[in-house]
């Protein structure tokens, strides 16, 4: 064998074999090591129930709608309702939004859920009885999530509800345009096909006693959530025409009552106040919200905010009510305009009045929205409780064994339909340990890719799509829902966005680099193969991966194990 072929035309000398390398392990002059290393998706971190969004956006690439919705499923029983009315913190730290636009993880979840309208729970949900019982307390988002796991465990599992029909705030207090009630009603149906009973107009402690369930069920859940409207305790709240906001979204979603004032004031910054203002602006009200905070401060969904707006609802800033004026019924709304001085306990800013600043307006009614808190007067004495909710431990325990909480009647992430999801599906988990008597095992999860680790070489800026929406003279007209979604070929190009930070997609690249022809496919194609003997840590296959599923790490440290 020569070791050198000497060129002509004054071409450079270069070394060339003629034999077989397999002998030579080069593998032996590494001193960096390449691990097939998949990690955490922000989006997945970000997402409160843990939905694992690439890894049904890659089922959605290959038009495996079913599987993408069963993957879904795993982490999340209501995707219908989500796709429509979750806030979806995951695209708020999605990497894609540095780089173009973030991804529309919100219409895709949507996409998935609708796909799947005419079908039913694969039988893999459906487990052997394990003989334990379990009683929910509520049915709205956290009961119904928690109630879904817990039987996919094999568990019994029966649900008491206050109201007429299931669904808690889903059902009365979130309107039609939002979140149509056959959505809604599938979604349960499915949950009750795993065994699940829910048992309406049923209030614990009036209609059945605590204690029967006490003596019943081998657990206890509470999932009321948070009914009850507080007040503002200022002068004229007792005045006719003065109300709470939940109550007339109760009252218009579950009783079909459609009597309305004209002029309509309604008082908060939240997703009820909303709700209430673009409910009464479609009953053919003038509409004004008063926040005493600024837009920014503004707690209601920002999409929801401007849809509102764009509707023709009013919204005063930095204004807070002092008075309720009238003679029997309400006739004005004394004013005072506030400032933003230093933070309060949540973070934002605290609103302070100025002095001198005092105005009134006129209203036919008002609707306060201002919060709402549980109501726990069911529970036995003893329980105890931590800012008006059941104080629960890590595993969203109570002090009071086997009685656990979640949902905006535990103290925790409130407010949001996904946080409530989140929380029942923790306590479901929990829950199973505590009837199984194993240790509790939560997700926990890995390095968190940011956008600084992504290959951009391989992506192209691309914009966001749009879901299509109904008219917008026509939408004030009816209760119609307003977002219709987006088309198939949408959803696809969408997925296709999607970095699929940290996780594999198995796209060669590795592969194709690898200068030692070190790096295999495994043989189901699923992942890749590193053979050491010949990989010498040149870090190309890390340096090249699109998305960094690959780690590079000191060789010393993986000879001393």
């Amino acid at each position: 064998m020569k070791d050198a072929l000497e060129s002509n035309n004054g071409k450079p000398v270069f070394a060339m074999s003629v034999t077989d390398m397999h002998k030579n392990k080069t593998g032996s002059w590494r001193y960096m090591r390449p691990i097939y290393d998949e990690k955490t998706p922000p989006c997945i971190k970000g997402c409160p129930a843990g939905e694992r969004i690439p890894q049904y956006f890659a089922l959605v690439k290959e038009k495996r709608y079913q599987d993408a919705w069963h993957l879904i499923l795993e982490d999340n029983p209501l995707p219908g309702v989500c796709g429509r009315v979750c806030y979806h913190p995951c695209e708020g730290v999605c990497n894609r939004k540095d780089f173009d636009e973030t991804i529309a993880i919100h219409n895709l979840e949507r996409f998935v859920a609708d796909q799947n309208v005419g079908n039913s729970f694969p039988q893999r949900f459906f487990a052997e009885k394990t003989g334990k019982k379990t009683a929910i307390i509520g049915s709205g988002p956290a009961g119904l999530s928690a109630a879904f796991q817990l039987a996919r465990k094999g568990h019994a599992v029966t649900i008491y509800e206050s109201l007429a029909e299931p669904g808690g705030m889903l059902q009365m207090g979130i309107p039609k345009y939002r979140l149509p009630r056959e959505v809604l009603e599938k979604e349960i149906n499915d949950i009750k096909s795993l065994g699940v009973e829910i048992i309406t107009n049923t209030e614990i402690g009036k209609d059945k006693p605590w204690q029967e369930l006490s003596d019943t069920f081998d657990s206890i859940l509470v999932a009321t959530g948070a009914t009850k409207s507080r007040p503002m305790q200022i002068p004229g709240e007792d005045l006719e025409g003065v109300s709470s906001g939940l109550a007339f979204l109760r009252e218009f979603n579950m009783q079909h009552k459609r009597d309305i004032k004209k002029k309509i004031v309604i008082i908060g910054g939240g997703n009820t106040a909303i709700d209430c203002a673009r409910s009464a602006i479609r009953l053919g009200a003038y509409v004004t919200i008063i926040y005493r905070r600024s837009r920014h401060e503004m707690p209601a969904v920002p999409e929801e905010i401007a849809e509102a707006e764009a509707e023709g609802v009013k919204i005063i800033y930095l204004t807070n009510p002092i008075e309720f004026i009238g003679n029997g019924k309400l006739e004005k709304i004394k004013l005072v305009q506030m400032q933003l001085g230093q933070p309060d306990a949540d973070g934002r800013r605290r609103p302070v009045p100025i002095k001198g600043s005092e105005f009134e307006i006129e209203a036919d009614q008002v609707m306060l929205a201002i919060g709402e808190v549980p109501k726990l007067d069911f529970l036995p004495e003893g329980v105890h409780e931590k800012w008006g909710r059941v104080d629960v431990d890590a595993y969203q325990m109570s002090n009071n064994k086997g009685v656990f909480a979640c949902g905006d009647s535990a103290n925790g992430p409130i407010g949001t339909v996904v946080d409530a999801i989140a929380t029942g599906k923790r306590a479901a988990i929990a829950i199973d340990s505590y009837l199984t008597n194993q240790e509790t095992e939560f997700v926990h999860y890995g390095k968190v890719v940011g956008f600084n680790e992504i290959n951009l070489d391989y992506f192209k800026k691309e914009k966001r799509v749009k879901q299509n929406r109904n008219n917008q003279k026509e939408v004030l007209s009816n209760f119609n829902e307003v977002h219709l979604g987006i088309s198939e070929s949408d959803a696809l190009y969408e997925a296709e966005r999607c970095f699929s930070c940290g996780i594999c997609t198995y796209c060669d690249t590795c592969l194709i680099y690898c200068p030692d022809v070190a790096i295999t496919k495994a043989p189901d194609g699923k992942g890749y193969i590193i053979n050491y003997e010949f990989c010498k840590g040149c870090g190309l296959c890390v340096h090249e991966c699109p998305r960094n599923a690959m780690t590079f790490e000191e060789e010393l440290k993986w000879r001393i194990v």
